[in-house]
């Protein structure tokens, strides 16, 4: 499973469990893989223990950070630095804790031109794993050997970008104007442009009354790449692969779960308890409660008896 999405360039997590005090169903060595989507694969334990470890994968994959999640019937438990609190609410009882690891797809480079900069960068990125895309008139498998695929057309953009796509535009005099507009139209976040300030702003303005806002101008990284006082193209193109790592990594991805009910939303088999804000699959809920012409699915025991206790304190506000 987890070859599988990793080719696919999809973001998913693995839990793993490595402590538990009897009842709890999972035992050290139990592991799990946790794409965005919700779906389980592998075993980590039941009940409460698998809407936790959605939620905190999902954090975790958003973030870019492992973390260890301890689920707890105690309500007052010594705290550790680093280590995610959970009381279990299941009557069960039992104490577990996982160590969850995000695993993040390699970005994307879509390189557009065929200067000594952009031979550099295609080689430099292919050493760092990453999938490179060519785009520019005249590229061919000569210049750019390790290129996944290349195309000659800018208006094919579209085709090969993907959620984890960075463009560079590094045409240096070939149709700059065509190549830099298309970047921007295309929406994807990183975008820069290999160019001195002065000509770069001279590009800008002829841009601009083909319709792209100071907005989008306003997204586009020029000079390209950490000032590293760079000089030949290979430096230039490190100095460029330094930026997109360090884009990648203070970049915040979609609000994760602030917005728990949205994501359940993509998943219509996910429901939100909330009680505990945590998330219950509804095909395998143990307690599903009407009301207010609404079901509410709950994975334990004792979210159920709270929700019964205080129905409109934890009814979903429309």
């Amino acid at each position: 499973k987890t070859h599988e999405l990793y080719h696919k360039r999809e973001a998913f997590a693995i839990a793993f469990v490595v402590n538990r005090q009897i009842p709890s169903s999972g035992k050290p060595g139990d592991k799990a893989v946790i794409q965005k989507s919700g779906e389980i694969t592998g075993w980590i334990g039941g009940g409460c223990t698998r809407g936790i470890v959605i939620k905190e994968a999902n954090h975790a994959i958003d973030e870019g950070k492992p973390r260890l999640v301890r689920i707890s019937p105690e309500v007052d438990v010594e705290e550790k630095e680093g280590v995610k609190d959970y009381k279990m609410t299941c009557h069960s009882g039992g104490t577990m804790e996982l160590y969850i690891e995000p695993i993040l797809p390699q970005p994307e480079i879509l390189i557009l031109g065929k200067s000594k900069v952009a031979t550099a960068l295609c080689r430099l990125a292919k050493a760092m794993d990453y999938n490179v895309n060519v785009i520019s008139r005249g590229a061919d498998k000569v210049l750019f050997p390790d290129a996944d695929r290349i195309l000659e057309d800018v208006k094919k953009l579209e085709e090969v970008i993907s959620p984890n796509s960075c463009i560079v535009v590094c045409t240096q005099g070939e149709d700059d104007e065509g190549h830099l507009e298309q970047a921007l139209r295309s929406g994807v976040e990183y975008v820069s442009f290999v160019a001195c300030r002065r000509k770069a702003n001279a590009i800008f303005r002829t841009i601009r009354k083909r319709g792209i806002t100071f907005d989008d101008l306003k997204r586009v990284k020029t000079p390209a790449g950490l000032d590293i006082n760079a000089k030949l193209s290979s430096e230039v193109a490190l100095s460029i692969l330094a930026e997109i790592v360090d884009f990648i990594r203070t970049e915040k991805a979609e609000e994760a779960v602030s917005d728990q009910q949205q994501a359940a939303n993509a998943n219509s088999n996910i429901f939100i308890n909330p009680v505990c804000g945590v998330p219950v699959e509804k095909s395998t809920a143990k307690h599903v409660i009407k009301y207010e012409n609404q079901d509410y699915y709950f994975c334990c025991d004792g979210c159920k008896v709270s929700f019964e206790k205080e129905p409109a304190r934890y009814a979903l506000k429309e």
